[in-house]
Order: C-alpha cells, then sequence, then structure tokens
C-alpha cells in the first residue's frame, strides 16, 4: 500500500501531538480525520478555547471530530464515515475497545517514555522527579489495559542534569514525532515487530508508574535530601511547578512560592556544627537564597511569589528581605 492510500485518524490534544500531526500531513501522509477534545474555557475571561491540535487542524482544513464521549453513537458513526486503516493516539484520552478496535490495522499510541515503565498521564515529570538518567519514547499497539499493549519502536535520550519539565518535553516531542512516522512505514510495509511488555519485564525490574500530578503533590519535603529536592524542582518546572510555604516570623504570614530552578551547592563546615533545621534560609538579602534540606543546602535560583511574576533570587531579594528566623515549610 502507498502512503497516499493509508487513511490515518490522528487523535490528540495538546501541544505535544500537534508535532505528530505536523509531521504526518508534511510528509504526505492521508489523514483523513482528526479527534480532539472539545474547547475549554481558559484565561480571565474564561472563553472557550481550541486545543493546539484543532487550531492545527484548522489551519490544513482537515476533517475534524470533538465528541464529548467517546462511545456516543453519533460519533461512532461518524468515525466509521472515514474508515480508517489505522488511527495514531498522541496525548489523548483512554479510548473504548469499541474505538481502538475500530480500524483493520489497528491503533497505535505514543507514549513518552520507555515502556513498561512510567506507565500513567505524567512520564515526563515523574522521570526526572525520580533522578532518571535516561528515558525516550514508544510506539505501541492499544488493548484493554492502559499503556500495557505490545511495543512497536522505542526512542532513548539521555537526561542531563540541565533538563526539566520543558526542555525534555520538546526533545520528546520531535523525537516521537519521528517515532510515529517511522511506525506508520512499517505498517505500510507490514512490518510491525511487536514485543509484548511482559518480555521486558524481569524479575528484578520494578516498574515506576507516572500517576497524574495534583498541586498537593508538588509540595515540597524539606526534609529530604538535595539532591532529591533538586530532581523534584526540575521535574515540575515550569508546569504545575514545585511549592512551597514562606513562614515569615516578623510578620507572621505565610506566603506560597513556587520554584522552578535550583542549584546543588556543598554545605561548609559551620553550618554541619549548626545542625541546620530543614527549610531553615541562609540568605544575604542581595544575590542569594539558600535553604536546609534534609542533608545539605539547596541554592534557589528562580522562583515565583503568589500573584507576581516569575523572576530571579536576586530580583525577588530586591523587594523582600529576609528575616535569618524566616523559613520554608
Amino acid at each position: 500500500m502507498k502512503k497516499e492510500d493509508l487513511r490515518i485518524v490522528f487523535m490528540g490534544t495538546p501541544e505535544f501531538a500537534v508535532e505528530s500531526l505536523k509531521t504526518l500531513v508534511e510528509n504526505g501522509y492521508n489523514v483523513v480525520g482528526v479527534i480532539t477534545m472539545p474547547d475549554k474555557p481558559a484565561g480571565r475571561g474564561y472563553k472557550l478555547q481550541p486545543s493546539p491540535v484543532k487550531q492545527y487542524a484548522l489551519e490544513k482544513d482537515l476533517h475534524l471530530l470533538q465528541p464529548e464521549k467517546l462511545k456516543d453513537e453519533v460519533f461512532l458513526s461518524e468515525l466509521r464515515k472515514l474508515k480508517a486503516d489505522v488511527q495514531v493516539v498522541v496525548a489523548f484520552r483512554m479510548l473504548p475497545e469499541v474505538v481502538w478496535s475500530m480500524p483493520g490495522k489497528g491503533t497505535f499510541n505514543l507514549h513518552s517514555s520507555l515502556l513498561p515503565q512510567y506507565r500513567g498521564a505524567a512520564p515526563i515529570n515523574w522521570a526526572i522527579i525520580n533522578g532518571e538518567k535516561e528515558t525516550g519514547v514508544t510506539t505501541f499497539f492499544l488493548s484493554h489495559e492502559i499503556d500495557t499493549g505490545e511495543i512497536i519502536f522505542r526512542e532513548k535520550t539521555e537526561i542531563s542534569e540541565s533538563d526539566n519539565a520543558e526542555t525534555l518535553h520538546d526533545r520528546l516531542m520531535v523525537m516521537g514525532a519521528a517515532l510515529v512516522k517511522k511506525t506508520i512505514d512499517a505498517i505500510l510495509e507490514d512490518n510491525t515487530k511487536v514485543i509484548p511488555q511482559e518480555e521486558l519485564v524481569g524479575s528484578e525490574i520494578v516498574l515506576k508508574p507516572a500517576p497524574k500530578i495534583f498541586t498537593e503533590t508538588c509540595k515540597i519535603d524539606w526534609n529530604r535530601k538535595s539532591a532529591e529536592i533538586f530532581n523534584f524542582i526540575r521535574g515540575l518546572s515550569p508546569y504545575p511547578a514545585a511549592w512551597t510555604e514562606l513562614q515569615r516570623h516578623e510578620s507572621d504570614e505565610t506566603l506560597r512560592i513556587k520554584l522552578f530552578a535550583s542549584e546543588k551547592i556543598a554545605l561548609t563546615e559551620d553550618y554541619k556544627i549548626n545542625s541546620l533545621t530543614p527549610g531553615t534560609i541562609i540568605t544575604d538579602n542581595k544575590t542569594y537564597i539558600d535553604v536546609a534540606t534534609g542533608d545539605g543546602l539547596l541554592r534557589i535560583t528562580d522562583l515565583q511569589l503568589s500573584g507576581k511574576k516569575r523572576m530571579k533570587s536576586v530580583d525577588f531579594l530586591n523587594g523582600y528581605k529576609l528575616d535569618n528566623k524566616d523559613r520554608f515549610q
């Protein structure tokens, strides 16, 4: 089958998915339909906003469907009319079997981890939070259990200490688009040599999940080790962002602060003698903010006070002078 004849239905919603859709469209593949989430209210005026995938689909005049419910008979009827040979899913939602089993050549998903590790909604964040040195992208055919289907391809990339959730997201987005194209080409050539995920799970391997992240998940525990907090901050940066509470000694007020970047620094002998309580702030009120952790110090370099703009620590200190009894908690 020629690529012009393979009928593809693409399903996705956020920016991460646009790169894959764009790669298919710009390389001449036959995308006969795009499925995305309904418009959602956003911004101060809560006006309905189209998803990034919808915006791109409209720009390219692609056939678009936005079902509220994926088991709705009207939607299923419209989907059948598209006569897809294959469905591609990138950052969409869990599909019912009636949808993923529809195409003759199957439905495959792009996942932003090296499956079977980090099944779930937030694999990019959790890989960094857990201090992984590598991650990647995986394509796999959908099956009944989420993120458990047979693997088609995997592509690896290193995670450096300078990476955060944003830089890794952008790199995996581009890698993923290339892997989607590679997967489509393999399907065209009838050359998909799948691997059951069970074959990659040995008795010594512990599977790490990637559950959805909520606001309460993002609060920093200063009792943890510096390296763990360092990874936690960058794994949530810039969104949804790690946060802490600044307890001000003089005014007895508590301020919520988001932290976007930090640096690991050595603990001097003086601080060891003083046995600092985790959350203790050490600052010259001009150039740096250091915070005691469970095993050392962490230097905060990029933060945002609730209701204010994101800023460097030096700029924060221009407006907020910290007392030596102020602390993060």
